[in-house]
C-alpha cells in the first residue's frame, strides 16, 4: 500500500518552531519531487514548500523565509518551521509531484492526500 506519514505537528505558542517530517516507509516516492502543502479549516489546501530530487527548493511567499524544506538520505521530506504565525496553524500534508501547482496549473485537494497529515497549532 503506498502511504505517507506525516508526523511532527504540535502546539506552541507564536515566535516557536517546529519540525515536520514526511516519512514514505515503502519508498514508493524516492525518484518524485516532493511537496508540503496545508490546510486551515475554511480555507483551501495550500502548497508552501517543495524541493526536487536534486534538492532545488520553492517556497510560497507566505512561509518563504520563515519555513526550510529538505531530505534526508532515507529519502524522508522534513519542514522545518521557524517563527510560527497564528495564521501557520493548519493541519500540514506532504505529496509527490509538486510543480503543477506552483505552476498554476492544476490545485490539489489535501483531502486526497497519502497521509493522515499533521496539526500544527500556532497560538498568540
Amino acid at each position: 500500500e503506498v502511504q505517507l506519514m506525516e508526523s511532527g505537528g504540535g502546539s506552541v505558542q507564536a515566535g516557536g518552531s517546529l519540525r515536520l517530517s514526511c516519512t514514505d516507509s515503502g519508498h514508493a516516492f524516492d525518484r518524485y519531487d516532493m511537496g508540503w502543502y496545508r490546510q486551515a479549516p475554511g480555507n483551501e489546501c495550500e502548497l508552501v514548500a517543495a524541493i526536487t530530487v536534486d534538492g532545488s527548493t520553492w517556497y510560497s511567499s507566505s512561509v518563504k523565509g520563515r519555513f526550510t524544506i529538505s531530505q534526508d538520505n532515507a529519502k524522508n521530506t522534513d519542514l522545518q518551521l521557524d517563527n510560527l504565525k497564528p495564521e501557520d496553524t493548519a493541519v500540514y500534508y506532504c505529496a509527490p509531484d509538486p510543480w503543477l501547482v506552483v505552476a498554476g496549473s492544476t490545485k490539489f485537494d489535501c483531502s486526497n492526500s497519502w497521509g493522515q497529515g499533521t496539526q500544527v497549532t500556532v497560538s498568540s
